[in-house]
């Protein structure tokens, strides 16, 4: 078989769905939020901006995305079949995905369906919504109790909020 890896060499490791899910989805909701707070920071909140920053926050998304997955493929240092490159990359769609309830905000402000001032309030309150949801979610995976749960929840969600104000400050 022509993909299949050499002799003597380990298989390619991929990704576990969840895995990837999970940290595509907390990578892409503090991506954006810390993008949001910074382009509302030094710029402006006109409807026309709000669809720059829409349009920004998802190529930024799919720049990272891209280098992270070439990252992946390039860390393994094995020989490599002949999609594995494709796939690493493919592997980085969570990340992509979980920018995209920021994007669909800020274009909604843009296309006028909301107002385009204060939707970066919006857009944060989502995305910390998100790391709850998610730190909430691997905590009953991990067969926690549900008091333990929303507290893991709500401890992701804090630090969630901890790296967005210090990457904005940063910035």
């Amino acid at each position: 078989m022509a993909d299949s890896p050499a002799a003597g060499t380990a298989p390619p490791r991929h990704q576990d769905t969840r895995e990837a899910v999970l940290f595509g989805g907390v990578y892409g909701s503090v991506l954006a939020s810390s993008m949001v707070a910074a382009l509302t920071r030094y710029g402006h909140t006109s409807a026309e901006v709000r669809g720059y920053d829409a349009a920004w926050i998802l190529v930024t998304a799919l720049a990272s995305a891209l280098a992270h997955g070439y990252a992946h493929y390039i860390a393994e240092r094995a020989p490599h079949r002949r999609w594995d490159v494709l796939r690493a990359l493919l592997d980085e769609w969570p990340l992509v995905t979980a920018v995209l309830p920021t994007v669909f905000l800020l274009a909604g402000a843009r296309w006028g369906w909301w107002p385009a001032n204060g939707v970066e309030y919006a857009a944060f309150a989502l995305n910390i919504l998100i790391l709850f949801v998610l730190g909430l979610l691997t905590a009953r995976w991990s067969a926690r109790s549900w008091p333990t749960a929303v507290l893991m929840g709500l401890g992701d969600a804090l630090l969630g909020m901890i790296v967005v104000v210090a990457n904005a400050l940063i910035k």
